[in-house]
């Protein structure tokens, strides 16, 4: 695996740390502009420890940087890091991970209120030591409590990318062992929940001793919980809890159903079973025979064992007893339907490719339309654009539209929703665009009458085509906006506007509870990857799997038509 994030992550600390401590604002800023730039660095960093000339070539690490970076593929360790982590009592790092207090203000809880970590911090609340201390007032001492419990709630689960991940790493490690006949992920990570406490892994092999072995000597663990013929159980240094059920080549499909779930899911299953007088465990769909031992009816195959209950087979992201027992099941959308792309960035705002590059990338995934949608001018932490660069922008898309072949670009913006519900341009300027992307940026607390008002103002608009992010919740960082979802849809399918499942896996947002509700009320979905780079294209996946979960159709979905088509739906919502 890289270890760019990994290594990205220790200057996101030190970073913290250093303004915790009072270094100047130029060292603090330079110490994140690395960890940017690791994070988006396209090559690994680890493979470049013996050549340090590599990393001091990379815009924006300096040779400081760099021999830190080497120190730590080389140690283990970076001895700046760990010196400042001894100034600093361990528990404020996690207070920084409490949503809305930033290195300033922890620094003052620290020195002015003696909190040393979330248990602290939550005493001093308690105790009213925080509404003395300079801008604490009653409210956002308020916010500060919302958000320690918001914190207490995510902190044991795990986004849903960085789980796959580790477990799509582990199944690829595991699955040349000898004596390996088929291995997979499964829980609710194969269901696509947008967190997941921990990772089920099942196997069937004629060697468990050797799978156990194999799966307990993996890198990365931080301790081997239980180890055995059946089961074993690792936690890994990232925190995550990872689960290897074993099965002698028999009964993959008995165990690939109970172990994905849900819970309630498989609760259904088993009565539906004893119904039909049979009796459903993870070793298969028997018979009960009286008197006799039972017979075994199937064991090898979800789709036979939902046969034999009279069911068609559901698909994993469906399995969470929430109306998915008929008859039929509407057939789901997937990554083939995808055609266009229609929420991406450039170098003209935050994002890291100029246009004609960003419209290569796009086209090498088989993406036959890509909006550039990039901030508008209220949006000035990413480089936001005023109106004359707008204008010079629109332009310039057309420009390199002109000249490529073989994907249509759409001239269009990101444009920031302000709490009242207006838009960040005139509308003058926004008839300008090809397309338009309304989203919640700031503020990101709303009460939610007010949040709900200012979502409906903005799909309302006869110039907003989607609605982006429309919470702006980050996951397992900040919950976001909590408006009535079900007037937004109502006012969304008023309107002919689109309703977005960003893809990015921080985002997620439509959550897959809201997908299904638009679909139910009529409204269209469209998915997005939110792509500032190349490799964000990829993010994709993660927006089918919650749209999946929404039970959201292709037909749906804006982003599976062809260009004439979509490019009609825009026009005519914008002459309604």
């Amino acid at each position: 695996m890289s270890k760019n994030q990994e290594i990205a992550d220790l200057f996101e600390e030190m970073a913290d740390l250093l303004e915790l401590t009072g270094a100047n604002a130029f060292r603090v800023n330079a110490t994140r502009k690395v960890a940017r730039t690791l994070e988006e660095l396209p090559s690994d960093v680890g493979d470049m420890e013996n050549d340090p000339k590599q990393i001091t070539a990379i815009d924006g690490i300096g040779a400081g940087s760099a021999k830190r970076i080497i120190e730590y593929l080389q140690d283990d360790q970076i001895a700046d890091l760990e010196a400042l982590r001894s100034e600093v009592p361990t528990g404020l790092i996690q207070v920084l991970g409490v949503p809305g207090l930033g290195p300033k203000t922890v620094a003052t809880l620290w020195k002015e209120a003696n909190v040393t970590g979330l248990e602290s911090l939550r005493k001093a609340i308690d105790r009213g030591a925080l509404e003395s201390l300079p801008r604490m007032g009653k409210k956002t001492v308020d916010n500060i409590r919302q958000s320690l419990d918001f914190v207490a709630a995510a902190s044991t689960r795990y986004r849903l990318d960085q789980a796959m991940q580790e477990a799509e790493s582990i199944v690829a490690s595991l699955s040349s062992t000898p004596g390996v006949n088929k291995i997979t992920y499964a829980g609710s990570l194969r269901r696509g929940r947008d967190t997941v406490g921990d990772v089920d892994i099942i196997a069937t092999t004629s060697k468990p001793d050797a799978l156990a072995e194999r799966f307990t000597s993996l890198p990365e663990i931080a301790k081997v919980q239980a180890k055995g013929s059946t089961k074993c159980s690792i936690r890994r240094t990232s925190g995550l809890q990872v689960d290897l059920r074993m099965f002698k080549n028999v009964g993959y499909g008995a165990a690939l159903l109970h172990f994905t779930g849900s819970k309630e899911h498989n609760v259904v299953l088993r009565q539906r079973a004893i119904d039909r007088g049979q009796r459903l465990s993870e070793y298969g769909l028997f018979e009960e025979n009286d008197g006799d031992e039972p017979r075994l009816l199937e064991a090898e195959s979800e789709e036979n064992i939902y046969a034999a209950l009279g069911l068609p087979w559901i698909p994993p992201p469906l399995r969470e007893d929430r109306g998915e027992f008929v008859d039929q099941l509407p057939t789901l959308i997937e990554i083939k339907d995808i055609r266009s792309d229609l929420h991406s960035h450039t170098t003209a705002s935050d994002g890291k490719l100029s246009i004609e590059e960003m419209a290569k990338a796009a086209k090498k995934r088989g993406l036959k339309v890509l909006a550039i949608t990039d901030h508008s001018r209220s949006s000035f932490q990413a480089n936001g654009l005023d109106v004359d660069r707008l204008k010079a922008h629109i332009d310039a898309i057309h420009e390199v539209n002109d000249n490529i072949k073989g994907i249509t670009l759409l001239a269009g913006s990101e444009v920031d929703i302000h709490a009242e519900g207006n838009l960040d341009y005139e509308d003058d300027i926004l008839a300008q665009l090809d397309i338009v992307v309304a989203s919640p940026h700031m503020p990101v607390k709303q009460e939610p009458a007010a949040a709900t008002k200012r979502l409906i103002r903005a799909v309302s608009h006869p110039l907003v085509n989607i609605l982006g992010h429309p919470t702006a919740r980050l996951i397992n960082r900040r919950a976001g906006l909590e408006p009535d979802m079900a007037a937004v849809v109502a006012a969304a399918t008023d309107s002919n506007t689109a309703l977005e499942i960003n893809a990015n896996p921080m985002r997620l947002d439509l959550r897959d509870t809201h997908a299904r509700l638009a679909m139910e009320g009529g409204c269209m979905i469209s998915i997005n990857t939110d792509a500032h780079g190349a490799d964000q294209f990829d993010l994709l996946r993660y927006g089918i799997m919650t749209a999946q979960r929404g039970w959201v159709t292709a037909d749906r979905c804006i982003n599976t038509w062809t260009t004439a088509k979509l490019k009609k739906w825009i026009a005519a919502g914008r002459t309604s």
